[in-house]
C-alpha cells in the first residue's frame, strides 16, 4: 500500500483502521456529469466510448476531477464479455442493452468460445493501464466483471428485462445448458479479471445485477456457486499487495452469510438491506459496501446530512465499511448534490 497516496479504500476492504470510511459512487463516471455526455458525444456511442482507452480513461477520471473520492473504477460495461463472444450487442437510448442473437439453444451455447481477453478485450486491459499511469498513485483502481447468471440473464433474453422469464425458464427445462452456459461464463470472468489484475486493477468487483431475481432455491446452484468458482480462480497477490474482492447482488439480502462465506473481503448492500443487520449477521468476517438509496442524492442538503450520519451510526464503530450508494448514480442527479453528499461525508468526525 505504501505506493498509494491514499489506500483508505484497500485498507477499508481488508478491515485495516483508517481515519475516515473510504467513499466512492457505483456510476461515478456516467450521465449525470455533463463533461461525460460531451465526451459520449464525441465518441459517438457508449461502446464506441467503452472500446477507446483514451476515452475510456478520461471517463474514469473525470468524477476524481471534481469530487474528493477515494477510488477509481475502470470504465466499462459488464456486458463485454458477451460482447465478445459474437452475440451482437447493441445500445440504444432508452431501451438500454440489446443482443441481435440471444442464446436459445444448446447448440449456441456448445459453439461459444471463451474470449481471450487480452485480444478480443485488449481495449479494457489498455484503459487500465492507462488510469493507473494517469492516476500517479492518487487512489487505487478497482476493475470488475459481471456475474455468470446476470451475464447468462441478458444473453439468453437478448435484453434487459424485469422478470428474465426466458432465462427462468430455461433454468426449469433445461438446465444442464444453462449450467453449461454459466461455466463457460465463470472460465471467462476468471481469465477477465485476472487480465485486470495483471494489467493494474488493485481491486475488483464482481456484479451480481440480477441475482435477486432467483429464489432461495436457485441462487446458490445458479448464481452463487459460480461467483465461488471466480473468487477460487482470481489472482489475490500482485506486487506483494493483496488484490480484495466485493461481490454485490442486488435483492441478495437474504444471502449475506452464504456469500460471506465464498471467500471475498466485502460484500455490497444495496439500500433495501439493513447496513446494521448485515453487519450483525456477518460480524467481522467481511467489509461491508454501502448503501445509503441513490434517491436521497434528490434531498436538500439537510436531510442529505441526516441520512450519512444515520447510514455511519448504523454501521456502528470500527473498520470495514466503504460507504456508497446501494446502486448507481441516478443519471439526473445534480453534480452538486453528489459533492454535498462526499462533504457532508468528509465532515463527520474522524477516528474510526
Amino acid at each position: 500500500m505504501v505506493s498509494l497516496k491514499n489506500s483508505r479504500y484497500l485498507q477499508a476492504l481488508l478491515r485495516q483502521p483508517v481515519d475516515r470510511p473510504p467513499v466512492w459512487l457505483m456510476r461515478q463516471a456516467g450521465r449525470y456529469l455533463p463533461e461525460y455526455r460531451a465526451l459520449r458525444a464525441q465518441a459517438g456511442d457508449f461502446m464506441s466510448l467503452c472500446r477507446d482507452p483514451d476515452l475510456a480513461c478520461e471517463a474514469a477520471l473525470q468524477p476524481l476531477r471534481r469530487f474528493a473520492l477515494d477510488a477509481a473504477i475502470i470504465f466499462s460495461d459488464i456486458l463485454t464479455i458477451p460482447d465478445a463472444m459474437g452475440l451482437g450487442l447493441h445500445f440504444t437510448a432508452g431501451a438500454g442493452p440489446h443482443f441481435e442473437r440471444p442464446l436459445r439453444t444448446i447448440e449456441a451455447i456448445r459453439q461459444l468460445a471463451i474470449p481471450d481477453p487480452e485480444s478480443t478485450l485488449g481495449y479494457v486491459m489498455e484503459t487500465v493501464r492507462r488510469l493507473r499511469r494517469a492516476l500517479q498513485g492518487s487512489v487505487p483502481v478497482i476493475g470488475f466483471a459481471g456475474s455468470p447468471w446476470t451475464l447468462a440473464a441478458y444473453m439468453v433474453e437478448g435484453r434487459a428485462s424485469r422478470t428474465f422469464e426466458r432465462i427462468q425458464r430455461m433454468l426449469l427445462e433445461e438446465p444442464t445448458a444453462l449450467h453449461l452456459l454459466l461455466d463457460k461464463l465463470a472460465d471467462s470472468v476468471i481469465l477477465y479479471l485476472n487480465a485486470q489484475i495483471t494489467a493494474g486493477a488493485q481491486a475488483v468487483m464482481i456484479f451480481d445485477s440480477w441475482g435477486g431475481v432467483l429464489s432461495d432455491q436457485t441462487y446458490p446452484s445458479f448464481s452463487l456457486n459460480y461467483i465461488h468458482k471466480i473468487v477460487t480462480g482470481l489472482v489475490r497477490e500482485q506486487a506483494q499487495q493483496r488484490i480484495p474482492i466485493t461481490l454485490f447482488t442486488r435483492g441478495g439480502g437474504a444471502w449475506l452469510e452464504a456469500q460471506a462465506a465464498i471467500g471475498c473481503e466485502a460484500l455490497g448492500l444495496d439500500e433495501w438491506t439493513s447496513i446494521a443487520e448485515a453487519r450483525r449477521r456477518v460480524g467481522a468476517r467481511v467489509a461491508l459496501q454501502g448503501n445509503l438509496s441513490p434517491a436521497r442524492l434528490y434531498a436538500p442538503r439537510e436531510e442529505l446530512q441526516q441520512a450519512v450520519v444515520q447510514l455511519l451510526a448504523d454501521y456502528g464503530s470500527g473498520p470495514g465499511h466503504i460507504v456508497n450508494l446501494g446502486h448507481g448514480i441516478p443519471p439526473d442527479v445534480l453534480p452538486d448534490q453528489v459533492q454535498a453528499f462526499i462533504e457532508v461525508l468528509q465532515q463527520q468526525p474522524a477516528g474510526r
